[in-house]
């Protein structure tokens, strides 16, 4: 079952990231059916030759064709989703990926039928870390606004990135709590070294002293509670393996 799920998955990547260039993907966007079908057709038989280089066996031919034929169908019914403007590409192409990894599981299925371990995923561990997951990032986002409000600046019309501040600080948190649960605390160090090597920039030529500050309060808060979570989640986990 594994090394059908690998080889499958390979042959996705290979196909929908690798071997699909960036040309193609614009001649797929193009409205001309003819340009359109022609790189989707190329796309397509990218896909057939990887699965028949990998699997090279006649008995997986039901899953070949399933795979394919409907690989085809999703890519088509994204692209005409595109052109009528429904949802943005974001949305389209994380639903286009996890339609064709439903797929493979299907197919993974059908050949090496698999229990999903509903008991294991629903287990204390598990709770606890996506609990904790959504309170480094979301949770703390929302303290740290609530308590820097009051000295909120004025927002700068001109960025380029809506709500770019509020996505770097849930990453810089998430770094930091995946640093802590694989004890590599020096991790913290560099990353605080990085973000202050790019921001000197910014400090350097603010003449608002209050930006300044305001820019290393937020900092501290973000870190220290990133560091509060993770640190509680290794307690409770500790806790949780001794009952």
């Amino acid at each position: 079952m594994l090394t059908l799920t690998l080889k499958l998955l390979l042959a996705h990547i290979l196909g929908d990231f690798t071997f699909q260039t960036s040309k193609m993907i614009r001649m797929k966007r193009i409205k001309k059916k003819g340009l359109r079908y022609k790189a989707l057709l190329c796309h397509i038989v990218i896909h057939f030759l990887l699965l028949a280089l990998l699997l090279f066996d006649f008995k997986y031919w039901a899953g070949f064709l399933l795979i394919i034929t409907s690989h085809f169908i999703i890519d088509l019914l994204k692209l005409r989703w595109e052109d009528k403007k429904k949802l943005n590409k974001t949305a389209l192409f994380f639903i286009d990926q996890a339609l064709h990894l439903l797929i493979i599981a299907s197919v993974v299925y059908f050949y090496s039928p698999f229990k999903i371990p509903y008991q294991a995923i629903n287990s204390p561990n598990n709770l606890l870390l996506v609990v904790s997951l959504i309170s480094v990032t979301y949770v703390v986002g929302v303290m740290i606004k609530v308590l820097m409000s009051k000295w909120k600046p004025e927002e700068n019309k001109d960025a380029l990135m809506k709500n770019a501040g509020l996505y770097i600080g849930m990453l810089e948190r998430l770094f930091i709590f995946g640093f802590i649960l694989i004890n590599y605390w020096e991790g913290i160090g560099f990353l605080l070294a990085a973000k202050s090597v790019f921001r000197f920039g910014d400090l350097s030529r603010a003449e608002d002293r209050n930006l300044t500050e305001y820019i290393l309060i937020g900092t501290l808060l973000s870190f220290g509670l990133a560091i509060l979570v993770a640190v509680g989640n290794n307690y409770l986990l500790e806790i949780i393996n001794t009952l």
